[in-house]
Order: structure tokens, then C-alpha cells, then sequence
């Protein structure tokens, strides 16, 4: 029988958990070929199941010596289900394709023999409480067809892994003190094949697998991330409209040629971070919205429910099943993919209840504020058993707003996360960067604010996708100036976030400036690489700021500890210059000179910590950048001549438009 459309499972009280609740009914007793146990669906209805994948959808099998897949669906409001494909003949009436309901859980299973791997299928799910009928892709499925088609695949997932060594040691990657730069990319955008007919297509996850591996490791970046690979039907979405949570993308090829271009690129010494997005899913009959003629997945309440902004539905982060179904995703990438990191997409959108809405569009938690408590409590409870299962990974988390403590621990009130975006710094440093340098002094605090609250939270700072699209222009066209001045303040650009405190990211075709915006439908200009053109040097001038960054600890080892930065002078607003301090644990120290104008500044002295001679490590004027050369003959000798707070100084000729590092000789 149906269950009770109006009972909310989260408020009701007679919920059994694992703990109280008491031995199986005798209707609940798991069939002999069944993969669920009756323990499987008290820990399911209770929220605590956290392996799903390995118990729902398709999982080939034998019954009494028979060959063929267990089917099992969460569909608690449905008269009847009907798993349906090749094997039938897509047959809503085939007896062989018929679910039974176990007890009350609200699974339905049942074993279809002939049906295995590479089969499509659908769940054919009537209705119990409206006239509604519809064939369903499996919510849990591994794999599916490649769009348009939307059937789900029967599919052994399984791989023999070659990256222990990795895996082994994949934790020193990742530390808060370590260095972490990402490069941020769009499989089907990266780089394009034309085939023999003459037709561009998107390079396979095999195919793309070894000129990624080369371009990544030749600028020094020690990870990638990867936009959404989960399955989604419209490509322009990016991935970002989700309807597979457990399957990666057929676009690209199978779930085995994903876990071999993750195998190659931990092989290589690269780590994988994956756009991961539990803030909403497309509308898409054939998916998880209205998926047993109730609100399942989703709110009932389009204020809760609905997500203005992108036109999709907002999961019901109350509801213990689907609070299970989002984590066993999360940990399904970290463990049957390897992968070591997910980056949670529009946390903001999460958290409040007024995101994106006017007066009367929302509803107020129970103490009348606008915050959203069940989401808050499941991003609490996402990071707890991520780190809890795999505490040498990290999460990231995209958001927007200034909600305290995101990347701080659980314990004290946090949401858990490893490390947030620092959208702050991107809006206020792109800003500063997009005027005219004439300009710039009056704009001086937007660059000098960020060390305000530079350690409040574990920064990554952000140059991503979203920079580069919907008519903001490449970042090298949001620089003002003729082509020369673009190129300059872009290095500069690089320069000053690569010396900044906090991680790093940069979206592809960032690093040799891509002059037109980013486009899904066509591939980076690769050809603006030949030869010793600006392009070139720029991505010149990008690889040794990721070796600079990876080798020098006094650049990244304080990067999430206040210990690791120290203003030298903030102050000279009227020529646009800062000048600052990083440093290491053991005490070394790294000066980086910021000059945003045109003009070179001669005899520019500057207070620095300790006396002897100063090497200048980078600067990004720079001849073999494409810059006019002016620095300062590789370094310079710290005289005991008090300024800036400090005993000893040095003076500089700073290039036009440029960031030198120093370091010192021993």
C-alpha cells in the first residue's frame, strides 16, 4: 500500500530509526536474490544509510542460477512500478518487469532475469494518489544514454585502479599549509578533435586524458577541477542542471574512461576536485522532479521548492531519504572515483530562505529568520562524513555572502567545509584591475581591504568560469590599455593573486589569454600558443608564478594562517603601489611589490625585515613575459636604513604595470 502522501517523514515521530527499531516484519524479510536487507531500509528511511548505490537501482546478479539485475527505486506514493527495456520490449505490462513494495519503506525491487550490463531501462511508475503515469530514468543509475536519449544503462562499474601510490600519499597535497593550485576546465570546451567526415567534437575522457596531463604539469598547477561531469541533458548547462547523481556524463564515455583519466592524472601527480551541485535539479519529467506524483525529491511548496533563478527544483534537505541519496552522491565520487575534492556549487542559495526572492516569495524558518536550517544542518552533516570517511580530501564551497565561519569546523558552530571561495577578493581585485590605472588611487581600498579579513575564513581565491562568460569578456579584454598594457596588468593580475594569501584557481585559457570569452560549443585557441607571439608569454609568465608558488614556502605555507602575511606599507594610494610580506613557518620571507600604474618608479625604498642581499625570485615585466625589462638586475642589498616600521630597507626600481617578488640570498 501506498503511504500517507500528507505525512511529512521529518516532523513525524513514529520514524523508526536503527536503533529502536525492532526485528523485521516477516512481510519485510529480504528475498533470497535481494542486495537489501531489511537493516538497509530501517538506516534508509531513517537518513543514516549513506552507501546507496551500492543497494538501489540496477545491480546484475543471479537468482537460483538465473542471470539477470536486481531493480530497485525509492517511490513510496506509487501504485505500482514497473521496470521497463530491451529485455521486455518496453513493455509497461510485462509481468517480468514487475516491482514489489518492501513493507513500508517505500522500495520498491524485483529481479528481471535476462536483463544485464548495457541494457537501457526506465522505471515506469504509476501514481497511488493522482492520475499520473511517467517512465523514469533511475535515480541511482551508473550510467546512461547519451543525450537526447534519457534511458538509464545497466553498467558494472568496475576498474583495476593503478594510482596507490597516489592515494597512498594524497593527503600531503592537500594541506591547509601546502600549496594547491587548480585549474578549472570544461571537458567538452578544453580542447576539440575534428574527425574524419570534418566534424569538431569534445575529446573522449580518454582521449583528453594524456594533453591534459602535459599542459597541467607544464604550468606546475597541482590540481584540476572539473565542471560538473554528472549527467545532464542540457549541455549548455554546463552540468550545473543535474539529473545523475551517480553517473558521470555519457557525452565523454563510459564510467570506466572517467576513472582512467582520473587514474592517469593521479599517476601524474595531479589531484581531482569535481563541481558537485545538491542546491537544485532540472524539472525534467523523465527525471527526479514529481517523481511518484508527489513532491519527493523536492519541496511541495514552490516558496521552498522552486528556484527562480534557474527555473529548477530545490531538494528537501528535511527529508532523510533524500538527505541520504545527496550524501551517498558526495561519497560515491570520493570512493568509486578516487576523486580528492568536491567543490559544493550556490552554498548561498542553500543557507537563506530569501535567496533571489521578494517580500512574501519565502517562507521564515521557525524562528521567523531567513536562514534555512535543514540545509544548514545537511552542508554540517556533508562535510562531518566526508572528512569523517576520508579526512585526506577537501571540500570547497562556493559562497557568495559573508555568513560566518563556512570553512571552520562543525564543533564550534561551522559549516565544515575545507576551504570557501573568496568571491570578495575576485569582485573587488577585478574591479580594481578593470579601470584605468589613472583611476586606480581613488579605488585604493578595494585592493587593500581583503587583508582585513584575509584569515576569517580558508581562502581559495577564484578567477572561474563565471568571469568569462554571458558578456563579461575574456579576462584579457577586461583589462583597459592597448594590447600591451591588457597583457601587462593580466600578469600583474596573476602575479598579485598568486602572492596573495589563499589557494589558487584559473579557469582554462586564463593562463595564455584567451581573447575571446569562454563558449561551451567551441574549443580554447591553442594556436595562439605557436610560436614567441604574447600568448605564449603569458603562459610563460603563468607557469613560473606556479612554480614560484609550489617552491617558495613563504608563499603558500601561510596562505590559511595569519602568521603568513604582514603589510610593509599599504598606504601610498596616491601611485598605486603595496607592498607586503609573506612568510614561512620557519620564519623565511618573501617581500612582494605591487605597481598598478604606467609609469616605472625609480629609487623606490622600501622597509624589509632583515639586512643582507634580497634575490628578485619574479618579476612580471619581465622581457621573456613580453615586458619591458625593468627590474633590478636580480636583486638588491638591504641597507640599515630604518623605514616602514622596519631596520633595514631597499631600493627598487619597480617596472610599469608589474609585481616583483623578492627573497632573500640565504
Amino acid at each position: 500500500m501506498p503511504t500517507d502522501p500528507t505525512t511529512d517523514p521529518t516532523t513525524d515521530p513514529t520514524t523508526p530509526t536503527a536503533a529502536d527499531a525492532g526485528p523485521p516484519s516477516e512481510a519485510s524479510t529480504a528475498p533470497s536474490w535481494s542486495p537489501i536487507g531489511d537493516q538497509d531500509l530501517h538506516l534508509f528511511n531513517e537518513g543514516t544509510h549513506l552507501r546507496l548505490w551500492e543497494v538501489l537501482g540496477a545491480h546484475p546478479t543471479e537468482a537460483d542460477g538465473v542471470p539477470g539485475t536486481h531493480f530497485a527505486v525509492w517511490a513510496p506514493n506509487a501504485r505500482e512500478v514497473t521496470v521497463v527495456g530491451g529485455f521486455n520490449g518496453w513493455d509497461r505490462r510485462s509481468p517480468e518487469g514487475r516491482l514489489e513494495l518492501r513493507g513500508g519503506s517505500g522500495i520498491w525491487e524485483g529481479f528481471v532475469p535476462g536483463a544485464g550490463h548495457g541494457d537501457g531501462y526506465k522505471f515506469h511508475v504509476v501514481s497511488g494518489v493522482r492520475d499520473y503515469a511517467v517512465d523514469k530514468a533511475d535515480p541511482f543509475a551508473l550510467h546512461a544514454e547519451e543525450q537526447p536519449r534519457t534511458s538509464s544503462i545497466v553498467w558494472d562499474t568496475s576498474y583495476e585502479w593503478e594510482d596507490a601510490e597516489w592515494m597512498a600519499g594524497r593527503g600531503e597535497h592537500q594541506r591547509l599549509d601546502g600549496p594547491i593550485s587548480i585549474y578549472e576546465l570544461h571537458l567538452g570546451s578544453w580542447r576539440r578533435v575534428v574527425d574524419e567526415d570534418g566534424t569538431a567534437r569534445s575529446m573522449s575522457y580518454r582521449e583528453i586524458a594524456e594533453p591534459l596531463i602535459e599542459h597541467v604539469t607544464g604550468l606546475g598547477f597541482t590540481h584540476i577541477e572539473l565542471l560538473p561531469v554528472m549527467e545532464h541533458p542540457f549541455y549548455g548547462s554546463w552540468g550545473y542542471q543535474c539529473t545523475g547523481f551517480f553517473a558521470p556524463t555519457s557525452r565523454y564515455g563510459t564510467p570506466q574512461d572517467l576513472k582512467y583519466l582520473i587514474d592517469r592524472l593521479h599517476r601524474a601527480g595531479i589531484g581531482v576536485i569535481l563541481d558537485w551541485v545538491p542546491s537544485h535539479f532540472p524539472t525534467d519529467e523523465w527525471a527526479l522532479g514529481d517523481f511518484d506524483g508527489t513532491h519527493l525529491y523536492e519541496h511541495a511548496d514552490p516558496r521552498q521548492g522552486f528556484h527562480p533563478d534557474w527555473s529548477s527544483y530545490i531538494f528537501n534537505y528535511g527529508r532523510p531519504e533524500v538527505t541520504a541519496f545527496l550524501l551517498s552522491s558526495a561519497l560515491f565520487w570520493l570512493e568509486e572515483y578516487h576523486v580528492d575534492g568536491i567543490r559544493v556549487d550556490a552554498v548561498a542559495s542553500m543557507l537563506y530562505l530569501n535567496y533571489s526572492r521578494e517580500e512574501g516569495e519565502w517562507i521564515p524558518n521557525r524562528w521567523g529568520g531567513n536562514e534555512n536550517v535543514e540545509a544548514i544542518e545537511f552542508l554540517r552533516r556533508l562535510n562531518t562524513e566526508v572528512f569523517q570517511r576520508f579526512p585526506e580530501v577537501q571540500t570547497y564551497a562556493e559562497e557568495s555572502t559573508s555568513w560566518p565561519m563556512v570553512s571552520r569546523p562543525t564543533y564550534v558552530g561551522g559549516l565544515g567545509f575545507g576551504f570557501k571561495w573568496d568571491m570578495g577578493w575576485m569582485h573587488d581585485t577585478l574591479q580594481v584591475f578593470q579601470r584605468d590605472p589613472v583611476h586606480r588611487k581613488h579605488h585604493h581600498d578595494q585592493l587593500t581591504f581583503r587583508a582585513v579579513y584575509a584569515y576569517s575564513e580558508n581562502y581559495t581565491l577564484p578567477l572561474s568560469h563565471d568571469e568569462v562568460v554571458h558578456g563579461k569578456g575574456s579576462m584579457l579584454n577586461k583589462m583597459p590599455g592597448d594590447e600591451w598594457q591588457r597583457f601587462s596588468n593580466l600578469r600583474a593580475l596573476y602575479a598579485y593573486q598568486f602572492t596573495t594569501p589563499g589557494k589558487k584557481l584559473l579557469f582554462m585559457g586564463n593562463e595564455f589569454g584567451q581573447p575571446q570569452e569562454w563558449s561551451h560549443e567551441r574549443s580554447l585557441d591553442w594556436h595562439l600558443l605557436e610560436g614567441e607571439g604574447p600568448h605564449a608569454q603569458l603562459y610563460r609568465c603563468v607557469r613560473d608564478l606556479a612554480r614560484l608558488y609550489h617552491t617558495e614556502p613563504a608563499l603558500h605555507e601561510g596562505d590559511c594562517d595569519p602568521f603568513g602575511f604582514e603589510w610593509v606599507d599599504a598606504t601610498d594610494w596616491e601611485s598605486s603601489i603595496v607592498s607586503f610580506l609573506r612568510r614561512a613557518r620557519d620564519g623565511r620571507q618573501a617581500l612582494v611589490v605591487v605597481n598598478l600604474t604606467p609609469m616605472p618608479r625609480t629609487n623606490y625604498r622600501i622597509g624589509v625585515p632583515r639586512g643582507g642581499r634580497w634575490l628578485e625570485a619574479f618579476n612580471s615585466d619581465a622581457v621573456e613575459y613580453g615586458g619591458s625589462g625593468v627590474g633590478n638586475y636580480g636583486g638588491v642589498q638591504a641597507r640599515p636604513l630604518p623605514i616602514h616600521g622596519r631596520s633595514h630597507s631597499v631600493v627598487l626600481s619597480l617596472p610599469p604595470l608589474g609585481v616583483e617578488v623578492f627573497v632573500p640570498a640565504d
